[in-house]
């Protein structure tokens, strides 16, 4: 049982710390980007460096308090956000920001926790180097969040999910302990890989204070193109064209429905539409090639091949940086345009490539039986992730739909798992989908799972509540 973040824990805790590490709550760290949930907190915790922050959850396990890792509060799944129990500690890392070496020898960036992706982003850049990750909020969103969730983002086809570019972590583990693992090893075979435990957990098996994150040399030559395409089918079928022809230089490929270009006419923000007349579907691809590469050839012949096959109806080419920026911008803003139209429910789901078309014309279908919906679906078809989002009909609002959403959700998640996709594909299971992961978790996978959140935080005080259901 859990103890209250109370005022006397708080006097005892203050005692260990430098002065000005603990503050009230303000509201920034208690609300979340949907607005969905209210969180709860006696204090924030402000560490400076990983000997505070062991310093903490060392107090916080001796007095069985709980602690809620925080960090940019992006958090689409409620991570980050504890509604009920007793007041936890709210444990934020933005003071623990620092890139503290970008190695070139090794093509090794460590960062601090809370760093924010776009910090890591440029001192890749400015170092002549790659940092792939790449989110909407990446402006917000720290190193610590996105490797606690194991991000994915526009990039995963290429490089991989967070998980994939982290070499190595400094950890505080339940006890207080610090794990000082920033390695910057592509191979250390040793046992038991605790970096990867730690990574996805979503803070319920200790706390990231740093990473040792793999980079990557910079494309020579950057090609963005938007493709309008008959049907995701096509959508797929050039996909793996493209993958044919130009094998490890597709770096993002991202689908976009004609109902989300609707949306952004609709709602804004404004951006430039490239197409006079709105296809029903389109791809946003991009390639990064090699100097040794033609680009304007190499795009050319996978169109020309595209077009022969009935893969590709349209097209629009950036034929500079902005131009690929401003193509960019399209499909970014398109969640924005999302949450000003207001979602009936919102899915982040992942299927096998094989398996998409088919979702898609069920999935449809079935809405249709339950009521009136429009239906955006778009995101990152070459790693079959999809944000699945259900929307009021033309002139209704989502309050008209509260009775309706828990069917939505259930008829989407499980078509979902009756084809062999997850109900999280990159957003996490935070608190919002605890009961999903329950219902559709392995039996033997879930048991293991809270076998490993005994063993490595007995006392349950790290982020109580999230991903395992408490008591």
């Amino acid at each position: 049982m859990l103890n209250p973040c109370d005022a006397a824990f708080l006097d005892t805790l203050a005692a260990r710390l430098p002065a000005g590490c603990l503050r009230p709550p303000e509201p920034r760290y208690l609300e979340e980007p949907r607005g969905r949930w209210q969180g709860r907190a006696g204090a924030v915790a402000r560490p400076a460096n990983v000997e505070e922050v062991a310093e903490i959850i060392r107090a916080c396990a001796a007095a069985r308090v709980g602690v809620v890792p925080w960090g940019g509060g992006t958090s689409l799944v409620g991570g980050q956000v504890m509604t009920e129990g007793p007041l936890p500690l709210l444990l934020s890392l933005e003071r623990m920001a620092a890139v503290r070496e970008v190695s070139a020898a090794d093509g090794v960036l460590v960062a601090e926790a809370g760093a924010t992706l776009r910090t890591v982003q440029e001192a890749a850049q400015g170092a002549g180097w790659l940092f792939p990750l790449s989110l909407a909020s990446e402006g917000t969103a720290t190193i610590g969040g996105n490797l606690s969730t194991n991000a994915g983002g526009t990039g995963v086809l290429r490089y991989g999910n967070a998980r994939d570019l982290c070499l190595g972590l400094e950890a505080v583990l339940s006890d207080g302990s610090v794990w000082r693992g920033l390695k910057r090893l592509r191979k250390d075979n040793t046992g038991h890989d605790l970096r990867n435990l730690l990574i996805g957990a979503e803070g319920t098996l200790g706390v990231i204070t740093a990473a040792s994150l793999r980079l990557f040399p910079r494309p020579a030559h950057r090609l963005v193109a938007l493709l309008a395409v008959p049907s995701p089918e096509a959508a797929q079928r050039l996909l793996a064209l493209a993958e044919a022809r130009l094998a490890g230089l597709v770096s993002a490929f991202e689908l976009i429905s004609g109902v989300g270009l609707d949306f952004l006419a609709e709602a804004g923000p404004e951006v430039r539409m490239p197409f006079a007349d709105r296809p029903d579907w389109s791809v946003l691809l991009e390639l990064g090639l090699p100097q040794a590469m033609e680009p304007e050839a190499a795009l050319a012949g996978l169109y020309e091949e595209a077009a022969e096959a009935g893969l590709v109806l349209d097209g629009v080419i950036a034929a500079s940086e902005a131009q690929a920026d401003a193509l960019w911008t399209l499909r970014e803003a398109i969640p924005e345009a999302n949450r000003r139209i207001g979602a009936v429910a919102s899915h982040d789901i992942s299927l096998p490539l094989s398996a998409i078309p088919g979702f898609l014309e069920e999935a449809g279908e079935r809405l249709a039986a339950l009521g009136a919906f429009r239906i955006n679906a778009f995101g990152h078809l070459g790693d079959g992730n999809l944000h699945y989002n259900v929307f009021p009909a033309p002139g209704r609002s989502r309050s008209d739909y509260d009775a309706l959403r828990s069917g939505v959700q259930l008829l989407v998640h499980d078509l979902v798992d009756s084809l062999g996709g997850s109900v999280s594909a990159e957003h996490g299971i935070g608190r919002a989908k605890v009961a999903d992961l329950e219902r559709y978790g392995d039996p033997a996978r879930l048991a293991a799972l809270r076998a490993i959140k005994a063993a490595l935080d007995p006392a349950g005080i790290m982020n109580p509540g999230a991903v395992l259901r408490t008591g």
